[in-house]
């Protein structure tokens, strides 16, 4: 059976541990440290003048040739790990340097935004 569609969540809601474990999500961040040995990386993001940091582990996506400081877009499943707290198992993990991470979060509040737009629509028409 395939994993559920992943849903775009920002770094410093995975941080905070608002994503449950075990459910697919999408993040993004900038590279800032990678620990082959242990197959993770982190990601940072700031947010509200604060820097987020998401644990990435990186075991199904190498060999994995870092760009320390690059834009990263991971897709993977959350779980809660001793010592490190909530990471991303990556099953993608993709370079993006260069993407417009203003206009990124921009469009992910619009799709929340439109999908919560559009379960109100179903559940109205439903009802009747």
């Amino acid at each position: 059976m395939l994993p559920a569609a992943a849903a775009f969540h920002f770094p410093w809601e995975i941080s905070t541990g608002s994503v449950q474990e075990g459910e697919s999500v999408r993040t993004f961040g900038r590279l800032v440290c990678y620990q082959p040995e242990e197959s993770r990386a982190t990601l940072s993001a700031q947010h509200a003048s604060k820097e987020h940091h998401v644990v990435v582990h990186t075991m199904f996506v190498e060999p994995f040739n870092p760009i320390i400081g690059a834009q990263y877009i991971a897709l993977g499943e959350t779980e809660n790990s001793e010592g490190v707290g909530h990471m991303v198992r990556a099953r993608v993990l993709n370079c993006v340097d260069g993407v417009n991470i203003a206009l990124l979060q921009k469009a992910i509040n619009e799709q929340r935004s439109f999908f919560r737009e559009r379960e109100c629509e179903q559940g109205k028409a439903d009802a009747s």
